[in-house]
């Protein structure tokens, strides 16, 4: 497996140098840095030399490289190095060049708990934090009893949970957050429109409790399938009840995916405390909260007149906060006079942008900006290339993909009641882009 973890800052030094295998030896930390990190030409984070491969990631300030003289899988490795990084957030605030070298003698022991002769074992953070600690000396006896807990949860089948968890009161909240991309041409053209979401949950829950998840009933997960099934979602879903979409999924690894598959309920044994339990991408069925549409008319050589519509096509019973329109001007722009029916505009000549701040605004609205923006004459006309209108904005109970969460249910053997929270939030920054 991984015969040897190198990590780097950007200069080449050697800030970490732990070798595992006897294939290799330290000064193997020598090429690594003569033919990737001095060689501003290499892009490709796998390097094959001769029989030897460097797998690396750029993180801040410092290189994380693995090196191996076996046939390995790349996605395991490249996840180990992600989870480095993460254990290191954990530990220490962030992994950087400074971190490394203030706690160099944490980052050893980390690895050699996380690393057992190149193969990776347990990396859940709260299950390394029973155990490796920069805390004082815990007495012998409560050391020994810690001992017998730790060695349950590393080897038990959920090593991401204690089994000892107790809570006065029992919650769990979800909140369901996309992230619209989305790319207008200026005759009104969808060229780009897809979503980002994740599923983030924090349980609070005593125990060792069996959480059911449920999504939509017209849950489609890839588009093949989607293509199987047109006829049929054609004909019960239509056009007011459209089928969601997703073309990729990644579940936390307490997912017991066989279940998923099978009726699209999510089981699993959430850890203690905030996680990500799903993340996921649809590219179908994509409902735009925002429509924009702009008329920008250059009037001469000394004048440009903005009229802008938005219009928000969500419920009435919601709202949009903190809606940002950035509205680009030409580079010899003077002055600009705007007025506008909500929020305020301002023309920021050192960005050569008009921003249109609408602290919050209802769904079902109508809104209109007008301007006028004066030119100065200058020797040589140089064609506008006028860049697009973007639009930043965050919706609460809103999502552009469909998804909805239709039941949470939580089972532990003591039978305990819980209170459950769902939230949905749809937000775009600086992704959501109408060409004019």
């Amino acid at each position: 497996m991984i015969s040897g973890v190198f990590i780097y800052s950007l200069k080449g030094e050697v800030l970490i140098s732990r070798v595992f295998r006897p294939e290799i030896k330290r000064s193997i930390a020598e090429i690594f840095r003569i033919h990737v990190v001095a060689n501003p030409s290499v892009k490709s984070p796998i390097l094959t030399l001769g029989s030897t491969t460097f797998f690396h990631v750029r993180h801040l300030n410092i290189y994380i490289a693995c090196v191996t003289k076996s046939n390995v899988n790349a996605a395991l490795v490249f996840e180990f190095c992600y989870r480095l990084i993460n254990i290191g957030r954990s530990y220490f605030g962030k992994l950087d060049e400074e971190s490394v070298k203030n706690n160099f003698v944490l980052i050893y022991e980390l690895l050699d708990e996380i690393l057992d002769f190149g193969y990776p074992q347990n990396s859940e953070t709260d299950t390394l934090k029973m155990y490796i600690t920069t805390e004082g000396i815990k007495s012998e006896q409560a050391v020994r009893e810690d001992s017998s807990k730790i060695t349950i949860q590393a080897t038990g089948a959920t090593s991401w949970r204690r089994s000892d968890v107790k809570y006065r009161k029992n919650e769990a909240f979800v909140d369901v957050i996309e992230s619209v991309n989305l790319l207008m041409s200026s005759k009104g053209t969808i060229l780009r429109a897809d979503v980002d979401g994740q599923i983030l949950m924090r349980a609070y829950l005593s125990g060792t409790p069996e959480c059911k998840f449920g999504l939509n009933d017209k849950l489609v997960l890839d588009r093949r399938a989607a293509m199987a099934n047109k006829i049929q979602a054609s004909s019960i879903d239509g056009p007011d009840n459209p089928a969601v979409e997703l073309d990729d999924c990644q579940f936390h690894q307490c997912v017991k995916l066989g279940k998923f598959d099978n009726d699209r309920t999510i089981s699993f044994i959430p850890p203690d405390g905030e996680f990500e339990l799903m993340r996921y991408r649809s590219t179908t069925n994509v409902n735009l909260p925002f429509k924009v549409h702009p008329i920008i008319e250059e009037v001469g050589k000394t004048k440009v007149d903005y009229t802008i519509q938005v219009r928000t096509t969500f419920s009435s019973k919601l709202a949009a906060t903190n809606v940002v329109l950035r509205i680009p001007t030409p580079l010899n722009t003077a002055k600009v006079d705007c007025k506008v029916s909500l929020g305020k505009a301002k023309y920021i000549a050192a960005d050569n942008m008009i921003v249109w701040k609408i602290p919050r605004i209802q769904g079902g609205s109508d809104i209109t900006f007008t301007a006028e923006a004066t030119r100065t004459s200058t020797t040589l006309q140089k064609a506008w290339s006028r860049p697009p209108i973007s639009v930043d904005f965050q919706v609460l109970m809103f999502t552009s993909s469909g998804l909805m969460v239709r039941f949470l249910k939580v089972f532990e053997k003591s039978g305990y009641n819980s209170v459950k929270w769902v939230r949905y939030l749809t937000k775009a920054n600086g992704t959501y882009q109408i060409r004019f």
